[in-house]
């Protein structure tokens, strides 16, 4: 699929939402999975896995897509739950063009790990990966609003 030219990303941002999976990785019941975004929107800050769904991808497609790219090969693309549809509104843009915010609409899945859980490997969206304790990702001032309200979902359904 060929990539849209920037400025033009950006004027499709500037005009619409971008649709997007995010991944949310509970282990052991007590811990969430999150990484330390080098990119923008959510720059510097601790936030789940995930990526936009790109035109004519149905969703489980780009599900795995961003699973493998974000994650690597060794976490499950099966057992993956939606736990709703969020809206994400960033002042800011990828290209960090001004004036340009960015609006998501986000198919939030959610994957319960057991034990050490699955090998990881960060991909260059992340500075790195960690497993959060929960009550820690809740009170962190650098895990994105965004991811807390997952993780409240998620605490909410045990």
């Amino acid at each position: 699929m060929p990539s849209v030219p920037d400025p033009h990303f950006v004027a499709l941002i500037d005009a619409m939402p971008l649709v997007s999976v995010d991944l949310v990785m509970i282990r052991n019941g007590c811990e969430v999975l999150v990484g330390m975004r080098t990119n923008r929107p959510a720059q510097g800050c601790w936030f789940v896995p995930g990526g936009r769904i790109l035109k004519d991808e149905p969703i489980a497609r780009a599900r795995e897509r961003i699973i493998r790219r974000e994650l690597g090969p060794q976490v499950p693309v099966d057992g993956w739950a939606l736990i709703g549809g969020y809206d994400h509104f960033y002042p800011d843009n990828f290209a960090g063009v001004p004036g340009v915010s960015t609006h998501y609409v986000v198919l939030a899945h959610r994957l319960d790990v057991a034990g050490n859980g699955p090998p990881l490997e960060a991909d260059a969206q992340h500075e790195r990966l960690v497993w959060m304790p929960i009550d820690a990702a809740l009170a962190d001032p650098m895990v994105h609003e965004n991811t807390k309200v997952y993780v409240r979902t998620s605490v909410a359904r045990r």
